[in-house]
């Protein structure tokens, strides 16, 4: 008989009872370990793919709230969260000062003044100061926080500050930050830029889960305690207001649900009230050709309905932007003058004034220009995310619709690859073009690089050639339909003074430009194009005197030179107030000439934007570019080719020339 004492250990799997599959015990403590921190309850035999939805501070915190106040969602106040991660390298940084400067622009608050940056304790920050403090961060936070009912609250800086000491707690770092609040819409709302590092200086890892939940629920539950639930009539009220709407509604995404294959759905929904909503929605649809009717209250959806009512509410946004910018400036225009510059192929270049520069998106840096035309109406101009640096309202610019197609670069590189078994570097290029110029090649590669980091669309090798694929005039073009969406127009600046002073300047001027130009963009006279061709008549009278033109049977004709002699006028007067500032002579330039020397600053004159370039024994003025914003006082170098200058900011190896 066995003594009872005796015990032999057998370690072996932990068993779940009740008949389920056994799970490992180490599994066991995974899936508790998840569920504790607001992860799924599934153990850790489940294989998923990585998202990044639970990587960074926050993880899980939004799922959780989620969790938390998912049965009495209906009752929530609702907070729109806009959440985006902006990257500073490159021309991020710029984009980012600029986008300081347009959040602080003036009629922004309550009472019409500009908006003021704001932080945890302070109500003025130094915008500057802080973009200065930005400089080093690798990227920054970017948060639109607009609650739904905002119009009740008087200011919306005890919210904001609540919200970001509530997200501190859930990341659990101190985070850096400056906020301004807009009430210049329908939606009161307030910006908030996060730097891109946590307390200890490092970089800064947001889980996407919270910036897209988290942030939001938190939002909500403190407008919940400002303002209180919602009520049925509050909801109601919001829900009829949608009916007439010319946008995407929430009823819209319910009558999509309820659709069956055939797009058909039933004016007939559960409950009177949601068939009220659901019958004057369908109603208005029809009005608008979106909705077919079928008989017995049943009605037929348009296949593209989400796509067109989102167009016709940015189509709505924008119509009400020009009528805002026409008032402000007391100007009347007619509904048949308003138009949308669709800058699609074959579309006509578009010259005019500008009434009005902003964010069409302040989230995204989406720009735009209003333009007063030369054909007599005013359009809106999306710029997608070109800043048009420089450009002002009351200048005279010309806007060309960008073509999507490779360079005359990306053949080049394309037929000297063909010829050197698809390698492609400088040295390659120069063998084969003897003709082309170190730096002509070094362009070349500069396009390579740019396609490569947006693209993948060329291979550098390890010894710096690249290997350039057969295909690459179709990646060439991909990258350039790619950029197309950021940048659909270019923007030329043609005068930076207004129209009355060009036609009797002493300067060459754009209406020089045009009376030269056989095959100048026409005009209406209407609205600018008529005081375009009022101002063209006087220049010619001004012209003829001053004999730089002529006419001779009913034709008029400037002089060849006319356009130059002019330029040359401006500046001759101009150089002779600089040279007594700087003590130095004034050297005219000649084409081909190398300029090296030390850029001081812009000049905007009648003729155009030109840049001082201060020399060791003179100074040269030289057509500006906007590769030289931004380096006032930095050696630079660069060739003159015609009208144009291809510029190099700082010293050469072998140290600045001496002009």
């Amino acid at each position: 008989m066995a003594d009872d004492n005796e015990f032999e250990p057998r370690p072996g799997r932990m068993r779940a009872r009740g008949g389920k599959r056994a799970r490992a015990y180490l599994q066991c403590v995974v899936a508790a370990a998840n569920l504790a921190r607001g992860g799924a309850r599934s153990g850790g035999s489940v294989k998923r793919s990585f998202s990044g939805s639970r990587h960074g501070r926050g993880a899980g915190v939004g799922r959780l709230l989620a969790r938390k106040g998912g049965a009495d969602a209906r009752f929530r106040r609702r907070v729109v969260i806009k959440a985006r991660i902006v990257r500073l390298a490159g021309k991020g940084g710029a984009r980012a000062l600029a986008h300081l400067r347009y959040l602080q622009r003036g009629g922004t608050t309550r009472e019409g003044e500009a908006g003021s940056l704001y932080g945890r304790k302070t109500d003025v920050i130094d915008g500057k100061a802080f973009h200065d403090r930005c400089a080093g961060d690798r990227h920054q936070f970017r948060f639109i926080v607009s609650p739904e009912d905002g119009t009740q609250y008087d200011e919306l800086k005890p919210l904001v500050r609540r919200l970001m000491a509530r997200a501190e707690a859930d990341l659990g770092t101190r985070l850096e930050w400056a906020a301004v609040d807009h009430f210049d819409t329908g939606h009161p709302h307030a910006h908030v830029i996060v730097r891109g590092v946590d307390g200890k200086g490092k970089n800064l890892v947001i889980a996407r889960d919270y910036l897209t939940r988290g942030l939001r629920e938190r939002a909500g539950e403190l407008v919940d305690l400002d303002l209180g639930p919602r009520t049925d009539h509050e909801m109601a009220r919001a829900m009829t207001a949608q009916i007439d709407q010319e946008r995407f509604t929430d009823i819209d995404r319910r009558l999509l649900a309820a659709a069956d294959n055939e797009r058909s759905v039933s004016a007939h929904g559960a409950g009177v009230f949601e068939q009220t909503l659901r019958a004057g929605r369908l109603k208005a649809l029809e009005r608008m050709g979106l909705a077919e009717p079928l008989g017995k209250g049943r009605f037929r959806l348009d296949p593209d309905l989400a796509a067109t009512l989102r167009q016709m509410g940015e189509r709505g946004d924008i119509i009400r932007t020009m009528q805002r910018a026409f008032s402000d400036r007391l100007i009347e225009r007619g509904a048949a003058d308003l138009a949308i510059y669709d800058p699609a192929p074959g579309a006509v270049p578009l010259c005019g004034r500008v009434l009005e520069r902003g964010l069409a998106d302040e989230h995204r840096d989406r720009h735009y220009l209003i333009v007063d035309a030369i054909d007599g109406r005013t359009h809106y101009v999306a710029l997608g995310r070109e800043m048009a640096e420089g450009i002002g309202e009351g200048m005279i610019v010309r806007i060309d619709p960008v073509r999507f197609e490779p360079r005359a670069a990306d053949r080049t590189v394309a037929r000297i690859a063909a010829a050197n078994g698809g390698r492609y570097d400088v040295d390659v290029h120069l063998n084969f073009d003897t003709s082309a110029t170190r730096a002509f090649a070094e362009a070349h590669v500069r396009r390579l690089e740019a396609i490569r980091r947006r693209t993948g669309g060329a291979m550098r090798e390890a010894d710096g050639s690249w290997r350039i694929a057969p295909d690459h005039l179709e990646r060439a073009a991909a990258y350039e339909t790619e950029l197309l969406r950021e940048r659909p127009v270019v923007v030329s600046l043609l005068s930076v003074r207004p129209l009355e002073e060009l036609a009797r300047a002493d300067a060459a001027t754009l209406l020089d430009a045009r009376l030269s130009e056989p095959q100048a963009l026409p005009l209406r006279e209407a609205g600018f194009g008529a005081e375009l061709a009022a101002a063209e008549r006087q220049r010619r009278q001004w012209l003829l005197t001053e004999q730089l033109a002529e006419e001779r049977n009913g034709e008029f004709r400037m002089a060849p030179d006319a356009i130059g002699q002019l330029r040359r006028r401006e500046l001759l007067k101009l150089a002779q107030g600089i040279s007594e500032e700087l003590g130095l002579p004034y050297g005219e330039t000649g084409a081909g000439e190398r300029i090296k020397g030390i850029y001081c600053r812009r000049l905007d004159l009648m003729s155009g934007r030109f840049a001082l370039i201060e020399r060791a024994r003179d100074f040269v003025l030289v057509p500006w570019r906007t590769a030289l914003e931004g380096h006032a006082g930095k050696h630079v170098s660069g060739q003159v080719r015609g009208e144009t200058i291809s510029w190099t900011i700082g010293r050469g190896r072998a140290g600045p020339s001496i002009g």
